[in-house]
């Protein structure tokens, strides 16, 4: 497992800077994740609630979501029995776990990406359903509009700064000229970040190809088709590739192509740098939305959809990575505001 490492630009001050990897997960089981949080209870008295947790496939950022949350209840004297579920991927099992959940009567369900809070979204209008790691949820059809939900359906986004991630990519690689975006058709998610990273592509005088995978069989040939035809990589927060980032960067390092992730959890699988926000904070900010909800101060149709401010973004760069692609971390100037 790579080790962490800290790297601070000279000349300027890198604000908000946190300079970290953390480790990239596999696909789990349809049952419980092992990477989940242990289905603990609170036992305060009172009322049990049951929650059922629905994850999409596993890897570094959606779990961290899910231990945020986790412990954002656990932290609210709520007694709490979580049902963790993960789909590994599969939009079949989203369906079956969220139909479980529902004939369960489970008190409220937690859904962790698009695929798996759209089955669920799908699976009731009565039980209360907090999302997260959606990007918009809106027009991912979740919520009548962002800012007033409406209905059974609330929870955080997990909408990345694509812009200030494009122009670390044009500062870290003045001379490139043609960015690969690299990203799965069946995300709704990655269709609005693909079109955020074209535009801020072409406002920093670059070329931006497309490159899409159906599934994660295809990730290995498309990144391949990539080579020697693009000068970067750029992956937005893309559950598909993020689950396959070890493939990406299998084929990229070979041909020292470097790769901006959408999100941290990509570094450990061979992403060299990202500008993102913290799951962790995110998926604690879905789980006090909960805790509102099931002791009765708000319904979730009452509740905005949630985002993490720009602070809270953070500049991240590996330096494995960059000792593998040859380049030299501690000569860069990068400078965030």
């Amino acid at each position: 497992m790579k080790t962490k490492t800290r790297f601070t630009a000279l000349s300027l001050a890198l604000m908000m800077a946190g300079l970290s990897l953390v480790g990239c997960g596999s696909a789990a089981s349809t049952t419980t994740a092992a990477a989940a949080p242990e289905n603990t209870s609170n036992t305060t008295g009172g009322k049990q609630y049951t929650i059922g947790v629905l994850q999409l496939i596993q890897h570094p950022a959606l779990d961290k979501t899910n231990k945020g949350f986790v412990d954002a209840i656990n932290a609210s004297g709520l007694s709490v029995r979580f049902d963790q579920q993960n789909a590994s991927g599969e939009q079949s099992a989203c369906q079956t776990i969220a139909e479980k959940f529902v004939n369960d009567r489970d008190d409220l369900i937690f859904a962790i990406a698009t695929p798996a809070a759209q089955a669920a979204a799908a699976a009731t209008e009565e039980i209360p359903i907090v999302i997260s790691a959606v990007t918009d949820p809106a027009a991912s059809g979740l919520v009548a509009t962002n800012n007033a939900p409406g209905g059974n359906v609330t929870g955080t986004s997990d909408l990345t700064p694509v812009r200030e991630q494009i122009d670390l990519l044009k500062q870290m690689f003045p001379d490139a000229k043609t960015v690969g975006i690299l990203y799965c058709t069946s995300e709704a998610n990655s269709a609005l970040q693909l079109e955020m990273a074209k535009q801020a592509c072409t406002d920093q005088g670059l070329t931006a190809k497309e490159y899409s995978v159906s599934s994660s069989n295809e990730i290995q040939s498309v990144t391949e088709s990539m080579v020697g035809n693009v000068d970067v990589i750029y992956v937005p927060t893309d559950n598909t590739i993020a689950a396959g980032i070890s493939t990406v960067a299998s084929v990229a390092t070979d041909h020292k192509i470097p790769i901006i992730s959408g999100e941290e959890g990509q570094l450990e699988g061979g992403g060299l740098a990202t500008y993102g926000i913290d799951y962790y904070e995110l998926g604690k900010m879905a789980g006090e939305q909960a805790v509102s909800i099931l002791k009765g101060e708000k319904k979730p149709g009452e509740i905005p959809i949630g985002y993490l401010s720009a602070s809270q973004c953070t500049l991240m760069i590996s330096k494995d990575q960059a000792d593998a692609l040859g380049i030299d971390v501690s000569s860069l100037k990068i400078s965030y505001k």
